[in-house]
């Protein structure tokens, strides 16, 4: 048996160290990207390490999944394999075993992970369209400001010094860097 942590955050400079502070993991996958999807490349590489007797650890249930759909294959998949899954926050640990409680209460709180979601994607549209409203909405990454940000990484700047120096913010040299 084997104790897997599953960390993630959604954002590189978000810090990772307050989930599942003082349990004792074997193996640790960690993202620092949305749970949108299911296509991250630690949980991928989780799902393929995981076998049947292992505990999957994971401070809560938004960390795993924001839509109830990915929620609900991901934790079904997990223990049909055989592998139980705990999340910290909630104190809900599945093995597999018929618990209607259980059950219920992932549906729930996967639920309201997936409302989250959306109020936070309504919101920002909100904010979008009202920066567009003032005229002060810039959109993506220009292909000519995304140029010169890998250029000023490529010459042993660091990302946040790029950031400042050409006027833009850290997750806009990020995006550039990704793409």
């Amino acid at each position: 048996m084997t104790d897997v942590g599953y960390i993630r955050v959604s954002s590189t400079d978000q810090n990772t160290a307050r989930q599942l502070e003082g349990v004792a993991l074997d193996e640790v996958f960690t993202d620092k990207m949305s749970a949108a999807n299911t296509e991250r490349p630690a949980l991928q590489e989780m799902l393929r390490h995981v076998r049947k007797g292992d505990v999957l650890h994971v401070h809560s249930i938004d960390r795993l999944a924001r839509s109830l759909e990915d929620l609900l294959a991901l934790v079904k998949g997990l223990i049909g394999r055989g592998v139980a899954v705990s999340f910290h926050k909630e104190q809900l640990h599945f093995t597999g075993e018929a618990n209607p409680m259980q059950e219920l209460m992932l549906g729930l709180l996967g639920s309201v992970a997936q409302f989250e979601r959306a109020l936070i994607r309504e919101r920002q549209a909100e904010g979008i369209a009202k920066a567009k409203e003032r005229g002060v909405y810039r959109g993506g990454v220009k292909t000519t400001n995304a140029d010169a940000i890998r250029s000023h990484v490529a010459n042993g700047s660091s990302y946040r010094d790029t950031a400042k120096a050409l006027g833009v913010s850290l997750s806009t040299v990020q995006r550039a860097m990704k793409d």
